[in-house]
């Protein structure tokens, strides 16, 4: 008898080849399934660490947009103080003003003596709001007008002891008419000038005139261009845009310390926009004459000591003090 070896039939293979492939199928879908979870982890932590990079830049900016708001806060409370001050000054002008009315009242009627006095009283008044102006204000052409008013109640006392205050008075107004718009509005419309200047700064520092490029730079010339850097200035668009937006509230700031004549703020703010400058502008002639323009400025005295104004109300106020002294 012949031994035959029983073949397994045809579809119980093609079921086993089937499933087989399935289990491939499956396995590779797994793995590709794997692959993009991974892929998308990545991704995920990518977007997290950018995410973290933003926010802390944010704070950061939120920071110095807190100390910028602080310090303009002070200056804010500064100015209140100030005009505090002035409040109290002119409802003391008010008072001295009803005392002068009720003086007029009584002097209606008096001798030639007592209309000198109101007029020595009205000059006095006219000679104290002059002072205040100029010392609290800075208001050199509304000093200007007090003195005139001042110059004329003087004018219409005829005793000649009142000879010296003529002369010490048009000393004073010659003085005034040589500040001409007054230090602090000469020195704004100097920082808006200086300011306006900036525009026309090179960003770039240009080779001297006759300098022979290498031969490599003449060859990547068409595709690089290569300039010399200043590793002081900032080159990153971003970096370079944060420092303008701080320059500009520098100079903000210098503008307010201007306008209150707070000497300390303004070279304060002047010595933080040299430092923005020289990071934001490689050096150069053009930035080296902002640099001196901007130094010169930070030399300015906002509240100048002038000797010779004043004068005019202290020997008016003596004159007063001995004609009612026994």
């Amino acid at each position: 008898m012949n031994d035959e070896t029983p073949t397994p039939p045809r579809g119980s293979l093609l079921r086993w080849l089937m499933l087989l492939a399935v289990i491939a199928v499956i396995a590779a879908a797994c793995w590709l399934g794997y692959r993009a979870w991974q892929a998308q982890q990545l991704r995920a932590a990518a977007l997290r660490d950018t995410t973290a990079q933003q926010l802390a830049a944010l704070q950061q900016s939120l920071d110095g947009l807190r100390r910028d708001q602080r310090a303009n806060a002070r200056s804010i409370q500064d100015a209140a103080a100030t005009n505090r001050v002035l409040r109290d000054e002119m409802l003391g002008l008010g008072q001295r003003n009803a005392l002068l009315e009720e003086n007029l009242a009584r002097l209606a009627d008096s001798s030639r003596q007592g209309a000198q006095a109101v007029r020595r009283e009205e000059a006095e008044l006219l000679l104290s709001q002059a002072q205040q102006r100029l010392t609290y204000a800075g208001d050199i052409d509304g000093a200007r007008r007090l003195y005139a008013l001042a110059s004329g109640v003087l004018e219409s006392i005829d005793d000649p002891a009142y000879l010296n205050l003529r002369q010490a008075l048009l000393q004073e107004r010659n003085m005034l008419d040589t500040l001409g718009d007054g230090i602090r509005a000469q020195t704004t419309e100097r920082l808006q000038q200086w300011a306006a200047k900036l525009e026309k700064l090179p960003e770039q520092v240009r080779q001297p005139a006759g300098t022979t490029a290498p031969w490599w730079q003449k060859l990547l010339s068409p595709l690089v261009q290569v300039r010399p850097a200043d590793g002081k200035v900032l080159v990153a668009r971003s970096e370079r845009l944060a420092a303008n937006d701080s320059l500009q509230i520098e100079l903000s700031l210098a503008r307010a310390a201007l306008e209150r004549g707070d000497d300390v703020a303004w070279r304060q703010a002047l010595d933080r926009i040299d430092g923005w400058l020289q990071r934001l502008w490689p050096d150069s002639p053009q930035r080296q004459q902002q640099l001196g323009e901007l130094r010169a400025m930070r030399g300015v005295e906002l509240r100048p000591t002038l000797p010779e104004l004043g004068s005019t109300l202290q020997q008016l106020r003596s004159m007063r003090a001995a004609k009612e002294s026994p």
